[in-house]
């Protein structure tokens, strides 16, 4: 997933994530100094009562450390001892500037963890030249030491700046109106715009001080209210329409770059959709509207990132939730028994969902994490309302209609045949992975003793939860329990982070000590350069990294970008900045942090998107990166997932946390054949969101939306979900941007699998390969139709033949011999 707020806009556009050899030689001994120990990036993994501490850390102390590892030609395994007050830190710089971090060429080490106590920080293993680490960044990254009242301050300073460009612009007679006076001149005062409102309004998902979230929060208000008065001046929309009319009568147009023409007709259709045409009480009306709208969505949002309840259950309640993952549970007294505090954090919950052996306890869990956002089910109600209502007045049939309008699919009846067709494909596939489930349950209940009522509950199934999991575990004999300990954290990070680097030809380069300045001290901060940067002009920009769960942060993963890429009119560059915000398994006081095959697809899909944010290279900033239509903007992130299934990758990323051996053949090809257990059942879930979403931004009349998600899921995705609970309040895609776009999931997978077989399936990890998508897809983000990308990198118009095939050549249901 993907959030980008846009100030031209009443609503954001979101867009919903180290080659390390293996340890195979002798052993010796060393004795290295701070500057050498920089080639680590880990994770504290020992604390003792003695503060001896066995570490990969990303902030060593100036001393001597004691590392025992391996061939120097090879991974590392180490164990850094020593004493020190390692987790106190000083305030931090709010300095832009970067410290000259010496990070030992060629070696890549991979970190022994035997956790006690933690703090989650990895360390970052990098084979950078010793020359590289002494360029300076041409651009300074943002400070994030605002207070609450800076941040509302400087929004409302940038939105009266960017207000004096249009009362500007709009002061132009006809004649003087021309691409330069008008469409440049707005295109950069948008981007400035966005330069200072974006980390502002991010705050609200990051900050621990709840007084800076609210601050965040009422500066998105600010900022959505501005982009609803702007979107609808009707001067400013005369000065742009006088700009192509004169731009056209004098052959001009032709003249402007394929970029710059875009621009034109963009900022005109923006016009016509904000409905500047209509008369001026509609307008008056529809601005009122729109001003409500984006008040909902932000209230309905804050709820979700704020959202901080737990359910209780006792230690057998519990039974079947593997050790370490309880430990990490709140425990305390209640009356007389002792009881575990259950977050609805994903780490917390969602290891109840897939191990508790309770029917009952995972029924509770299950209904307590659907309701958890009930507040948000009025607020919803009243978005759908609104969307009917402006939609109407803006002349569409319906909501869906009005979105789909700027996507790849066009129309709302499009996207619903889409999801339709793919549904009947799927249903029999699905019908029959039932079946089979439903067996497994009748026999797990007649060994537990347990009554069986012959169906099959939500509770019961969800992409490898619990049965889902028993499955694969009894016809693969993979246990995914024993396949995390091949995944720390400290160890697929930064083997992630390398690939990306070596495929993509960039180098990371952590901004640590005083010049370091992030929201909070678990944040990783790095500058992005070219492989073979010699001097500023290779630097790409800055990437964050937010990847553990803590209270009131963005519960899910998804990347920010918080500054675009694009030229400045000095002819500069303007860098941009990507942030990702994930939530990962913490260490717990016996095992460090495990990420399972999920997590790890997961964050290889999302850096996907940091990727997109920085390898975009547009001249206007409202085009960069993953400003490209919605139903598109997944399917690069969705392609790189096929990298997490390829066994050369795999046993690259994998090392057991105790053994330090990877993954073996055997285990490699099961996480490879259960890629497609129950994909009927998978992509039928999907489709429930993709239809509900549809359906409530098609239909006419509200409902019982309650009971509309309860009757689409039971329907769609084969499963009974027991009483209703309002699910749809923590339904986030629905007002995030994602409105009448649920489908894109989906839909963009056909691009997604096309572009993996037809170009890189041969040799994932080929460079050349990579330069050719950095070059077609990344390189032109919005700036050009995407399907003109897609013809570009396949070298013919895309197909379905390889998303077709990947989903019912691969079924292990019969049913789809029948499609």
């Amino acid at each position: 997933m993907f959030f980008r707020a846009s100030a031209s806009s009443s609503r954001p556009r979101l867009f919903h994530g180290v080659h390390c050899h293996r340890i195979r030689q002798r052993s010796y001994t060393r004795v290295v100094t701070h500057e050498k120990a920089h080639g680590y990036i880990g994770l504290v993994s020992q604390i003792t009562t003695s503060n001896t501490v066995t570490i990969s850390y990303n902030q060593i102390p100036s001393r001597d450390i004691h590392i025992n590892h391996r061939s120097p030609s090879l991974s590392t395994s180490a164990d850094i001892t020593f004493r020190s007050q390692l987790l106190s830190r000083g305030p931090r710089s709010t300095k832009s500037s970067f410290q000259q971090s010496h990070l030992q060429q060629n070696r890549q080490r991979r970190l022994s963890t035997s956790i006690k106590n933690t703090e989650p920080i990895f360390y970052f293993p990098s084979d950078i030249r010793d020359d590289m680490v002494n360029l300076t960044p041409p651009q300074n990254p943002p400070r994030w030491d605002h207070s609450p009242e800076g941040v509302v301050q400087l929004m409302k300073d940038a939105i009266a700046q960017y207000k004096a460009v249009s009362d500007e612009v709009a002061a132009l007679l006809p004649t003087e109106c021309n691409f330069e006076t008008v469409r440049a001149r707005l295109a950069d005062a948008e981007a400035r715009f966005d330069i200072v409102a974006e980390p502002l309004t991010f705050y609200q998902n990051v900050a621990i001080s709840k007084e800076l979230r609210d601050a965040s929060t009422q500066a998105e208000q600010l900022q959505r209210d501005f982009g609803v008065e702007d979107s609808m001046r009707l001067d400013v929309f005369q000065a742009k329409v006088a700009a192509e009319k004169n731009l056209r009568e004098s052959g001009a147009f032709e003249r402007l770059t394929g970029e710059q023409r875009r621009l034109v007709e963009k900022m005109i259709l923006d016009g016509k959709r904000a409905g500047l045409a209509l008369p001026e009480e509609e307008k008056t009306q529809l601005m009122a509207l729109q001003k409500e709208l984006s008040q909902v969505v932000v209230e309905f949002m804050r709820n979700f990132n704020e959202e901080d309840g737990r359910i209780t259950f006792t230690r057998d309640e519990l039974e079947g939730v593997p050790e370490d993952v309880i430990s990490g549970f709140t425990k305390r007294t209640e009356g007389d028994k002792e009881v575990y505090d259950v977050t609805f954090k994903t780490p917390d919950i969602f290891p109840v969902f897939r191990f508790a052996v309770s029917p009952t306890t995972r029924q509770r869990a299950y209904d307590a994490y659907e309701s958890r956002l009930a507040i948000n089910v009025p607020l919803l109600e009243r978005a759908l309302d609104l969307r009917r209502r402006i939609a109407s007045i803006l002349g569409y049939k319906t909501w869906a209609d009005y979105v789909t309008e700027v996507k790849m699919v066009k129309t709302g009846d499009a996207a619903q045949a889409f999801v339709d067709d793919l549904e009947a494909k799927l249903r029999p596939v699905g019908i029959k992975e039932r079946e089979i489930l439903l067996s497994l349950k009748k026999e797990e209940h007649e060994k537990r003793g347990l009554p069986f009522d012959g169906e099959f509950y939500i509770w019961d199934y969800r992409k490898a939860l619990y049965y889902d999991r028993l499955f694969v575990e009894k016809t693969l004999s993979l246990d995914d329990s024993l396949v995390k300990e091949y995944f720390p954290v400290s160890v697929v990070v930064p083997t992630i982070l390398s690939i990306y680097q070596n495929l993509l030809g960039v180098r990371f380069i952590e901004v640590t000590g005083g010049k370091k300045d992030v929201w909070h001290p678990e944040v990783q901060q790095f500058a992005v350069w070219e492989r073979d940067a010699n001097d500023e002009s290779g630097f790409i920009g800055y990437c964050y990294l937010d990847l553990f769960p803590r209270a009131a942060k963005y519960s899910h993963a998804a990347v920010w970008g918080l500054l675009p890429g694009y030229n400045l009119p000095s002819k500069n560059r303007h860098y941009p900045l990507t942030a990702m915000v994930a939530n990962l398994a913490k260490p717990t006081p016996e095992r460090p942090a495990l990420m399972r095959h999920d997590d790890v697809t997961t964050f290889f899909h999302e850096m996907g998107h940091v990727f997109h944010g920085l390898l975009s290279r547009t001249r206007y900033s409202r085009f960069h990166g993953t400003a490209v239509a919605r139903d598109f903007v997944e399917a690069p992130s969705q392609m790189l997932e096929n990298w997490c299934w390829e066994p050369k990758v795999l046993e690259k990323m994998s090392n057991h946390y105790e053994k330090q051996v990877p993954l073996s053949a055997d285990f490699i090809e099961k996480i490879v054949q259960s890629r497609y257990v129950n994909v009927g059942l998978f992509y039928l879930r999907q489709l429930f969101f993709a239809k509900f979403d549809l359906k409530v931004h098609t239909d006419k009349e509200p409902t019982d939306y309650t009971n509309l998600w309860t009757e689409m899921r039971e329907r769609i995705s084969l499963v009974k979900s027991g009483e209703p609970q309002p699910g749809q309040g923590s339904f986030g895609h629905i007002v995030g941007g994602y409105d009448a776009g649920y489908y894109g999931y989906t839909y963009s997978l056909v691009f997604a699998a096309d572009m993996y077989r037809t170009v890189f399936q041969r040799d994932p990890l080929d460079p050349a390969l990579g330069q050719l998508y950095r070059s077609k897809i990344l390189l032109p983000g919005g700036s050009r139709d995407e399907m003109m990308s897609l013809e570009d990198f396949l070298g013919r118009p895309p197909n379905s033949e390889a998303f077709l095939d990947e989903i019912f050549g691969s079924s292990k249901s019969d049913a789809s011999a029948n499609l």
